[in-house]
């Protein structure tokens, strides 16, 4: 097994070990984030029906660095949660280390008025 198999297989396990542990639902949907290596996109959902219920991604906002983009992706995303009436959530990180845009997403979020 190669380097690049050993981190696919490390990110696969982390990812299916929150996702054991989180589950949204009407009162607290999941705030999962995507990261992929151009854009960070972000979804709040309801698990118990499979629906999205926001989405946004930073293709759609304005930044000059990844963290600016992913700043204003938090901030966005917790401006439609507020259109939307979602005041709690629960974090998903998709598997991804809680630093850098993940972290900016997340504080911005919490900034914009998302409770978790």
């Amino acid at each position: 097994m190669n380097t690049l198999q050993k981190k696919q297989a490390v990110f696969a396990r982390r990812r299916i070990r929150i996702r054991a542990k989180i589950h949204g639902t009407k009162e607290r949907p999941r705030l999962a984030i995507f990261k992929s290596h151009k854009y960070i996109y972000a979804q709040i959902i309801n698990d118990e029906k499979g629906h999205t219920l926001v989405a946004t991604d930073s293709r759609s906002v304005k930044g000059k660095t990844p963290v600016e983009c992913a700043k204003m992706v938090g901030l966005e995303i917790a401006q439609k949660a507020k259109i939307a009436k979602i005041t709690k959530v629960v974090f998903d990180r998709g598997g991804f280390l809680y630093t850098g845009k993940i972290k900016m997403v997340a504080d911005s979020a919490r900034e914009g008025g998302l409770e978790f």
